[in-house]
């Protein structure tokens, strides 16, 4: 049974909380991908930090960029939109006020753990917490080397997760060596660095995305990085003196993938996308398409219009695909995509194997359970591994019955994805939570020639 009702969006409008995805012939087209989520996340901390007002260009205006924007301006900051549909922030220069109450991130763990760290450095108390999937995260990832720098860490709910309790200031730099890669611990530690007296060193056991260090270098704080090792120079309990600086955010790479891989796998469809981020250690789904027999290239202009990372455009033509093997080091760079190339798996001849690949366990739903369920519906031989799946591809895509997206925004446009090679409609249910990363993805099926209702 369709549940049709509506919930509030962000904007006011009402969000249906399930929809039917009709299966596609054909998907062309040519068109640009909102800004990039992880970027924006940071310029909205970094920007308020700073003095005077930035200007940014492409900031993502989701669900989990405005709950930043929030926590930001709960910390003094301001911010307004321009008539050009800019964004511009007006920083605190460092003085932080002391927030009323919790800082609600909603659905992001990028939000709250990355704030953490900000929070650690000031002498204040902060209360951050989020929605009930953001509350079953662990945060003991971030409360251990935080308060090895000294602030008082406390997670209060159960089992080390949100709310996450803060009284910072009076940090010190230390030496730490991350169990796992995480971007989001690295950038943590990093965003409290700044405030710690004397260096900070964080060691990776692989490489993780490095948006935060990227936007540092542009902000001009220096950083070394020495192959896996990032080392910091802490400004004390003051901070650095950053000065506003207009910024361009690049389209999102894991929002373009979607509709990489969409078409991939349809001999007769092609995709471009416009002006979107080519981050390297961002774009590992384009090797993995390549090793699928997918027809990939990527044009990259002379000039960059400002953007604080590389931008091109992505060119995808569809053909017959074969199975696969993901593992290793590639896992980081490719953890919010897996749940798209878990369907490319689907649709590819022969078996694909994903693994080293448990941190999906904890995201805004246990992605390895959750898509292997919905594969099972949607006809998909699957087996479950503790890290990750093996996928038995290329049958047809014969629904049982409708998916869920366990409220977790990837597995929702994953599924969206496998219907347009599906015999019949799929009903997804639970789609809003599309909106925390993506809120014109369904318009943006359809601009491709999708059909959904």
């Amino acid at each position: 049974m369709i549940d049709n009702g509506t919930q509030p969006g962000i904007n006011g409008e009402n969000i249906p909380i399930s929809c039917i995805v009709h299966p596609s012939r054909r998907l062309r087209g040519k068109f640009s991908v909102p800004g990039d989520k992880s970027i924006s996340h940071r310029v909205a901390m970094l920007a308020g930090l700073a003095s005077g007002t930035t200007t940014v260009r492409g900031f993502l205006k989701s669900e989990d960029c405005i709950n930043t924007l929030k926590a930001m301006e709960a910390l003094g900051a301001r911010t307004f939109e321009t008539e050009k549909g800019e964004l511009r922030i007006q920083g605190t220069g460092g003085n932080f006020l002391e927030p009323a109450g919790p800082l609600d991130l909603g659905n992001s763990g990028t939000g709250l753990r990355l704030l953490s760290g900000l929070a650690a450095g000031q002498d204040m108390d902060v209360t951050l917490t989020g929605d009930d999937s953001l509350r079953s995260r662990p945060m003991k990832r971030i409360r251990e080397p935080l308060t090895r720098m000294g602030a008082t860490v406390t997670c209060t709910g159960p089992e080390e997760t949100a709310p996450v309790f803060i009284h910072g200031g009076g940090l010190k730099g230390i030496d730490y060596e991350l169990p796992v890669a995480s971007a989001q611990v690295k950038s943590c530690l990093l965003l409290a660095g700044l405030f710690a007296n004397g260096r900070t060193r964080v060691m990776e056991p692989a490489a993780s995305r490095d948006h935060t260090e990227k936007l540092f270098e542009t902000l001009g704080i220096e950083l070394t990085i020495v192959g896996s090792t990032i080392t910091l120079e802490g400004f004390g309990p003051s901070g650095p003196t950053l000065k506003a600086k207009d910024l361009a955010v690049p389209g999102d790479f894991s929002s373009a993938a979607f509709w990489l891989a969409a078409v991939a796998a349809r001999s007769g469809s092609s995709v471009t996308i416009q002006n979107v981020g080519l981050n390297p250690r961002r774009v590992a789904m384009l090797d993995v398409l390549r090793q699928a027999g997918a027809s990939v290239s990527v044009k990259v202009p002379r000039r960059q219009n400002d953007y604080v990372e590389p931008t091109g455009d992505i060119t995808v033509k569809g053909s017959e695909l074969k199975g696969f093997t993901l593992a290793g080091d590639m896992i980081p760079n490719l953890i919010d995509e897996i749940p798209v190339i878990a369907v490319l798996g689907a649709l590819a001849k022969g078996k694909t194997v994903i693994k080293d690949a448990a941190e999906l366990r904890v995201k805004e739903a246990d992605r390895i359970s959750c898509m292997a369920n919905n594969l099972r519906v949607m006809g998909v031989q699957v087996e479950e591994t503790p890290d990750g799946m093996e996928i038995e591809g290329g049958a047809a895509v014969n629904p049982s019955g409708g998916v869920r997206s366990y409220g977790d925004h990837r597995i929702a446009m994953a599924m969206a994805v496998l219907a347009q090679f599906s015999r019949e409609p799929v009903v997804i249910h639970n789609v809003a939570c599309v909106d925390t990363s993506y809120p014109g993805f369904w318009d943006d099926l359809k601009e491709l020639g999708g059909h959904v209702e």
